[in-house]
């Protein structure tokens, strides 16, 4: 009898709190994607495939060689479910920059839970819901019990929840980073655990319009995209552009700048940043213009929402994780329905 081939390395893909875009991203391989499934048995993807959680559980310990988990974690059965591939796999990959970070759906955490169910089941432009009905996260009737998952009270990063080891930045990663990190697992030339899978050096050193910065910048007033068209061939800092690539990590390849728009961050911080935000809000502050706190004021003045400018990826996993509760907040109209 001819011999058994040998068994290929198990994968699971999972999406927690996200988009869906690092879900995209895996078909962004392209051609490359045959190549992948050519050497590994994709066995847990639910956008994907029809495979359930009994399966998962129906597995040993370790059975998966890597687990690529997008998303943050914002609920019970998120956090569930992460737990278990987590038991389940030799390697767990923090996929993308909610993951990573926390995300877009990090910048929850400047809000309430109660402030966050107000706005989208009571308050919301969108909404009718005369009778304020919320989901329950358990409902009885006629002696059937339905349940959802609980609703966490703040959104955490993968690896606040679950032991991480390895990191593949951005929104969405980048299809030659995952090609990258693919081969290398397979290869068993993963770095030490605890990388972040892309080069450690800040963007700027990638950006092609690094020899247009200028040494010395001065602000006296910051621009949004939507306020001026940008030169497509100087640097966007030198422009008044709040580009976050000095405090961002590079391997993205540039792509936003490559567009005619400042980098928002997505790849998170080189490992010699420990936040990301302050960064970028030091280096801005330390090159304003004026020196007189009115004037200092007004410049500071056009970025109207900062937390969502520096902390667009990042807030959850940052130093500052989100608002302190503020009993008052909802009679000083600050919750997430109300403008600021």
């Amino acid at each position: 009898m001819p011999d058994k081939p040998p068994e290929k390395p198990k994968i699971a893909c999972y999406w927690c709190a996200a988009c869906g875009g690092c879900e995209e991203s895996v078909v962004d391989l392209a051609e490359g994607l045959l190549d992948v499934l050519a050497a590994v048995d994709l066995v847990f993807w639910p956008v994907a495939l029809d495979v359930k959680r009994p399966d998962v559980e129906a597995l040993p310990d370790g059975a998966l060689a890597c687990s690529l988990v997008n998303g943050a974690i914002r609920s019970a059965e998120q956090a569930e479910m992460v737990h278990l591939l987590r038991k389940k796999s030799q390697v767990v990959i923090a996929y993308g920059a909610c993951a990573h970070l926390g995300g877009i759906p990090g910048l929850a955490n400047q809000f309430s839970r109660e402030q966050l169910l107000q706005c989208v089941y009571e308050e919301a432009p969108s909404t009718q819901n005369p009778a304020k009905t919320r989901p329950l996260e358990q409902y009885q009737e006629n002696g059937r019990v339905v349940t959802l998952p609980a609703l966490w009270a703040h959104v955490r990063t993968l690896d606040q929840v679950i032991p991480v080891d390895y990191y593949l930045p951005g929104c969405p990663p980048t299809p030659t980073l995952l090609g990258q990190a693919l081969t290398a697992l397979l290869a068993g030339t993963l770095p030490p655990p605890g990388t972040v899978l892309a080069p450690d050096l800040a963007l700027c050193a990638e950006c092609p319009r690094k020899d247009s910065k200028p040494p010395d910048l001065t602000f006296t007033a910051f621009k949004r995209p939507h306020q001026a068209l940008a030169d497509p061939a100087t640097c966007l800092l030198a422009q008044g552009f709040v580009c976050l690539g000095p405090a961002t990590r590079g391997g993205c390849g540039a792509l936003c700048v490559q567009g005619n728009m400042p980098c928002s961050g997505c790849f998170g911080p080189t490992s010699r940043v420990q936040d990301q935000g302050a960064k970028i809000l030091s280096s801005l502050c330390a090159n304003l213009g004026p020196t007189e706190a009115v004037e200092i004021d007004r410049v500071l003045a056009t970025i109207p929402d900062p937390v969502g400018t520096f902390y667009r990826y990042g807030l959850a996993g940052s130093l500052l994780r989100g608002r302190v509760a503020d009993p008052l907040a909802r009679q000083e109209g600050t919750g997430p329905c109300q403008s600021p």
